[in-house]
C-alpha cells in the first residue's frame, strides 16, 4: 500500500513535465481567454449525423445548431426557430427561423439547408426515422419558413427535433449533403464556435475558436437551450489518455476541465483545494454489453439471453468504477431513477452458468470464436471488457478480445460485415442517462428491422409493436404499456445492462457556468 502511494505521488509530480512536453501549456496569447479541456476521447469523426459517438456529438454542439434543443429537464425549447405553429388537427407544422443565423463561411442559413439536413437525419437516426414514418412532406415556404405535413399527429415532434442523443439533427449547409452515405468533413456550422482545422493534431489536440458573428438567443442558458454565450475566446481539447497525467495537469492548473476523471482519483481530486467536482446530469449513465444480432450465435435470442446468466453486475461495475458509491446495480433498460425505470422481467438475472450453457447449446453455439473489440484508451471500457470476457469464457464461449484505440474500436462497431472480416460479435459500451431514459430516444431498444438502428442491429417486430404502443399510449395506459414492453425486452435481450454509474466533471475552482445538460458543452463556461 505504501509503495503504491509513493508511486502515485511520483506519477503526479512528474506528469506536468509530460504535459509540457506535449505542448499542453503553450500556444495562446496572454490576452486570449483559453479554456483547456481534457475530453474523454479523441475526435475522429466530424459528422454528428453520421455516427452516434458521444465525442462527435460534443463537437457537433460546439459547431452546429438545431431547430430545437432540450433544457435541463429534457423539455424541448426553440433554438434556431423564432416562431412555430401547428394546425388544429396536428397534421401541419410551420417553423420560422430566427434572425441572424449565419454559417461560419458568412452565408445565411436558409430553409433549403434545414430541409436537406432534416431529411438526411431522418434517414440515419432512429428518432428521425419515427418522424419520417409519419411525414407526408417537408418543404420550404420561403427562405425563413418551412412547412412539415404529417399523415397522422405526432406529439413527440418538438422533443424529436431537439434530440440530444444518437445522431443529432444539426443543421448543415445543403451543399455539404450531396452524398448521404458519406460523412461531412467541412465542419462549417452556424454555432457559437468554429472548428479550427489548421491546429488539429490527431491524437493530441482539437481547437475551437469563438464565432464572432454568432447571434445568441436572449433567454438565459438552460441545459442546451437559451443563449449560447461563448465566454472563452478559444477552447482546446487536449488528448491525455493517462489518468495520472490528466490529474496532475488539473491539479497544477495546466488544464481547466477534465471531462471524465478516473473514479479512483476522485478522492484525491476532492481534497485538492483548487479543484471541484460537479455532476453533469441527475440521470446516471448506463453500461451495456451489446451483441451483434446479424451473425451467430447472437442472432438467436437464446444466446443473448444467456448473457443475463453469465454477468455479475457487481464484479463488472467494481472493475470499471471502483467504490460502490459511484455506481449501482440496475437491470432497467430505461434507467433506474428515471420516469420509466422499471426492472420488470429481470428478477432472476444473476450468474447461473449451468443455465447460460444450456441456453447457448439451445442456440446452437459450438465453440466458435467470439470477436470482442475493446480499448484501453477509455480505461473502464477495457477493464470491464476483460471481466465480461472472463465470464463468457467460464460459460464456454471462445472469446477473442481485440484491442485498439477508441477511434478504431468505435469505427469497427459500424461494420456490418462478418466478424472474421473486420466485423464483431459483441462489444461493451456506455450511454448517457438522458439517451437511455425514454423508449423513443433509447438507441439500444430500437429493434426496427431496417439495419439502420444502433450497432448490433437487433430485429424484433413484437418489440417494435410494443414500443410503438407505449409511444401512442395516453397517461393512463402508459405504465401498463411500459410493463409489457420491458418484459419482452428482457427475453429478447437487445443488450445486457451491466449497471449504472455517476461520472462527475472535474474542474478548477475558478471555472463557472457548466450547464446541466445531456451532453457537456463549453459555451456559458467562464474562468476568472
Amino acid at each position: 500500500m505504501g509503495g503504491n502511494r509513493v508511486l502515485r505521488r511520483f506519477l503526479l509530480a512528474g506528469a506536468a513535465a509530460l504535459l509540457a512536453g506535449a505542448g499542453i501549456a503553450s500556444g495562446a496569447k496572454a490576452q486570449t481567454k483559453v479554456l483547456r479541456v481534457i475530453p474523454h476521447a479523441d475526435l475522429t469523426m466530424l459528422d454528428p449525423v453520421f455516427v452516434p459517438i458521444v465525442i462527435t456529438r460534443e463537437y457537433g454542439l460546439m459547431v452546429y445548431e438545431q431547430l430545437f434543443a432540450w433544457d435541463s429537464n429534457l423539455r424541448a425549447k426553440p433554438q434556431m426557430v423564432e416562431t412555430w405553429s401547428t394546425s388544429p388537427d396536428g397534421l401541419t407544422w410551420r417553423f420560422t427561423l430566427r434572425d441572424g443565423l449565419k454559417f461560419h463561411d458568412g452565408q445565411p442559413v436558409t430553409t433549403a439547408d434545414v430541409v436537406a439536413s432534416l431529411k438526411r437525419w431522418m434517414g440515419r437516426d432512429p428518432v428521425g426515422a419515427k418522424v419520417a414514418a409519419v411525414m407526408a412532406s417537408l418543404d420550404p415556404v420561403d427562405g425563413k419558413t418551412l412547412e412539415l405535413k404529417l399523415n397522422k399527429p405526432y406529439p413527440m415532434m418538438l422533443f424529436s427535433l431537439g434530440s440530444a442523443v444518437g445522431q443529432i439533427p444539426v443543421i448543415m449547409r445543403a451543399g455539404d449533403l450531396q452524398d448521404p452515405d458519406k460523412p461531412v468533413t467541412t465542419a462549417i456550422g452556424s454555432g457559437p464556435y468554429r472548428f479550427n482545422h489548421a491546429e488539429r493534431i490527431s491524437g493530441a489536440r482539437v481547437v475551437f475558436d469563438r464565432n464572432q458573428d454568432y447571434v445568441p438567443r436572449k433567454e438565459p442558458a438552460d441545459g442546451l437551450t437559451g443563449a449560447r454565450l461563448a465566454k472563452a475566446d478559444r477552447v482546446e481539447w487536449r488528448i491525455v489518455p493517462d489518468a495520472a497525467t490528466a490529474a496532475a495537469a488539473l491539479q497544477n492548473g495546466e488544464v481547466d476541465i477534465w471531462e471524465q476523471p478516473a473514479l479512483d482519483l476522485l478522492p484525491l481530486l476532492s481534497k485538492t483545494p483548487q479543484v471541484k467536482l460537479q455532476k453533469l446530469t441527475e440521470l446516471s449513465n448506463m453500461v451495456m454489453l451489446r451483441p451483434n444480432t446479424l451473425y451467430p450465435p447472437f442472432d438467436n435470442p437464446k444466446a443473448r439471453l444467456a448473457l443475463a446468466y453469465m454477468i455479475d453486475q457487481g464484479d463488472e461495475m467494481a472493475a470499471g468504477f471502483g467504490d460502490e458509491k459511484y455506481w449501482k446495480r440496475c437491470n432497467a433498460y430505461y434507467i433506474c431513477g428515471g420516469p420509466y425505470g422499471t426492472e420488470a422481467g429481470t428478477e432472476d438475472f444473476r450468474p447461473d452458468f449451468d443455465k447460460a450453457r444450456r441456453l447457448l447449446a439451445e442456440a446452437g453455439y459450438k465453440g466458435e470464436k467470439i470477436v470482442f473489440p475493446t480499448t484501453n484508451e477509455i480505461a473502464w471500457i477495457g477493464r470491464m471488457s476483460e471481466v465480461a470476457a472472463d465470464a463468457m469464457r467460464k460459460a464456454g464461449m471462445n472469446v477473442d478480445l481485440v484491442y485498439a484505440d477508441w477511434g478504431t474500436t468505435a469505427g469497427r462497431q459500424r461494420n456490418q460485415g462478418p466478424p472474421s472480416a473486420g466485423g464483431w460479435n459483441i462489444l461493451l459500451t456506455g450511454a448517457s442517462g438522458p439517451t437511455m431514459h425514454h423508449p423513443l430516444t433509447n438507441i439500444g431498444t430500437n429493434m426496427a428491422c431496417d439495419r439502420k438502428n444502433f450497432a448490433g442491429w437487433p430485429c424484433d417486430e413484437e418489440a417494435e409493436r410494443l414500443r410503438q404502443a407505449f409511444l401512442d399510449a395516453d397517461d393512463a395506459g402508459r405504465a401498463a404499456a411500459l410493463d409489457k414492453l420491458h418484459r419482452h425486452l428482457a427475453q429478447v435481450q437487445p443488450y445486457r445492462v451491466l449497471g449504472q454509474y455517476d461520472q462527475p466533471v472535474a474542474m478548477r475552482a475558478n471555472v463557472t457556468g457548466l450547464l446541466s445538460a445531456p451532453v457537456i458543452v463549453y459555451w456559458n463556461i467562464d474562468k476568472n
